[in-house]
């Protein structure tokens, strides 16, 4: 079968396509899924580009969907045809997050999705929601899930809620989308007034260009009256989060969930107290919270918006794309 490797670590040149064993028969509890769809995320890109140090020959994408061809023994969950999408932390089925979560991510611990085929345990998968492409389905497993987490999860979101949500990446858009399901007001910030637009027609009632107004912490409080949001999905990090704390209300959530402007930096802290902020820090999320947030899609009938489809073998071009900053959306590949 085909498959992407990374044969030398910190280029998008060394992504090389590559022949592999057929995966083997699935034993009790496990079943071969052939992989029809990946989406790139920032943590693959990250490795692809060697900021994240995996090993020699790693096969990346923490992202794979397509549909079952064998199941093992004892297998009752899934049957022949099935459509499954993957789990960014297979061995994190519920409650605490294991400390040695990130040794065995796909495409990152161990080897991932870019490829045709694998033989893996049930719990590696979940079904997919009613309608859903493999494509589409694909886009759920790290940026769906993040966004899931970081409002339902970890900030109880409750109808009526303001919610700010940056960018036009996988998890930003997916926020707009929870978040406009459960009946909350949301503010939407780009650098570009096109990509606004766009927000604006996903349901985002209120939208600020970072770029023309670098100040939009202190915009996006105007617009709340003063008050502040409930809730932030912090993708920047660092260079950004001061930024968030001022849009934030006494008492609010941010969720810091990427790191795109900064690894570390400065943070005021006398405003985190002064303002009794909960700053949340989270990765992606368990299979049970997976479960849940199909559950709820198959419910609301949220679809993700898709940007740019590759082929496995232009899976360097697809991460520069990426870098391009011109998506809007999920970038996926197609296997």
């Amino acid at each position: 079968m085909k498959a992407i490797a990374i044969t030398a670590p910190g280029g998008l040149d060394n992504l090389k396509l590559v022949d592999l064993a057929e995966p083997a028969a699935p034993g009790a509890g496990e079943i071969t899924v052939r992989l029809r769809a990946s989406s790139l995320n920032y943590h693959d890109y990250a490795v692809v580009k060697g900021m994240i140090p995996t090993g020699d020959g790693r096969i990346p994408m923490s992202d794979g969907a397509g549909e079952v061809t064998a199941v093992g023994e004892g297998v009752t969950d899934y049957r022949v045809g099935d459509a499954v999408v993957s789990t960014f932390f297979p061995y994190w089925l519920d409650g605490t997050p294991p400390r040695d979560a990130f040794t065995r991510v796909p495409g990152d611990g161990i080897d991932g999705y870019a490829r045709e085929a694998i033989t893996a345990p049930t719990t590696w998968f979940t079904p997919v929601p009613n309608g859903y492409s493999h494509a589409e389905a694909a886009t759920l497993t790290c940026a769906g899930l993040t966004a899931w987490r970081a409002l339902i999860v970890d900030g109880e979101i409750k109808p009526g809620a303001t919610v700010l949500v940056q960018g036009t990446g996988g998890v930003s858009i997916f926020a707009l989308q929870f978040a406009k399901a459960m009946g909350c007001t949301v503010i939407a910030t780009s650098s570009s007034d096109e990509k606004l637009e766009r927000l604006k027609a996903l349901g985002a009632d209120h939208l600020i260009n970072y770029k023309s107004v670098p100040a939009w912490g202190a915009k996006a409080l105007e617009l709340t009256g003063g008050m502040g949001v409930d809730h932030v999905v912090e993708i920047g990090g660092a260079g950004t989060l001061d930024q968030s704390m001022v849009a934030a209300r006494n008492g609010g959530h941010v969720a810091v969930i990427g790191i795109l402007a900064g690894y570390a930096g400065p943070v005021s802290t006398v405003m985190l107290m002064a303002k009794q902020l909960r700053v949340q820090g989270l990765t992606v999320g368990s299979r049970q919270q997976q479960l849940d947030m199909i559950r709820s899609i198959n419910i609301s009938g949220i679809k993700p918006v898709l940007d740019k489809s590759f082929a496995l073998a232009d899976l360097a071009d697809a991460f520069r794309h990426q870098e391009s900053n011109t998506h809007f959306g999920k970038i996926v590949v197609e296997i």
